[in-house]
């Protein structure tokens, strides 16, 4: 497979695992660094940039669910969307470098949209999230594998 395409398909799975779309790209990083040529700094790159990315998409289709909370199938009533927006106002932004986390980190992003997070301190706090949990596993990997 030639190199393009090993990074295009981490990308791809780093994007779609960070979506609400179920799926992982842990599997493939540790894949590509055990079998690929590519350096360790270019994989982290790619999967964080594409794992982030993701997170973006989460937060503007969060935006996006707002223009809807008037209508009687909007799943949130009014009451519990300005309690949400009580506690994200103490706590949410902070809750942004739990993006990277399995089951909680996808629905967070989405909340950030909702609640109108400031969009660069999201994509700095998820960044950082992002590519610190991709710090961990391939230094993990490179721990265990030699």
């Amino acid at each position: 497979m030639s190199a393009i395409w090993q990074l295009t398909g981490l990308f791809i799975a780093a994007f779609t695992a960070a979506t609400l779309l179920p799926g992982g790209s842990e599997a493939v990083l540790i894949g590509l660094a055990a079998l690929s040529t590519h350096s360790i700094w270019v994989l982290l790159a790619v999967a964080s940039v594409g794992n982030t990315l993701g997170s973006v998409v989460n937060y503007f289709l969060g935006r996006l669910a707002l223009h809807y909370q008037d209508r009687k199938w909007f799943p949130i009533s009014r009451h519990d969307l300005t309690k949400a927006q009580g506690w994200f106002s103490r706590w949410g932004h902070w809750s942004m470098l739990l993006a990277w986390a399995p089951i909680i980190g996808d629905p967070l992003t989405f909340a950030a949209g909702v609640m109108r997070m400031h969009f660069g301190l999201f994509l700095t706090l998820v960044a950082i999230s992002k590519t610190v949990r991709y710090i961990v596993i391939l230094g993990l990997f490179k721990l265990l594998w030699l």
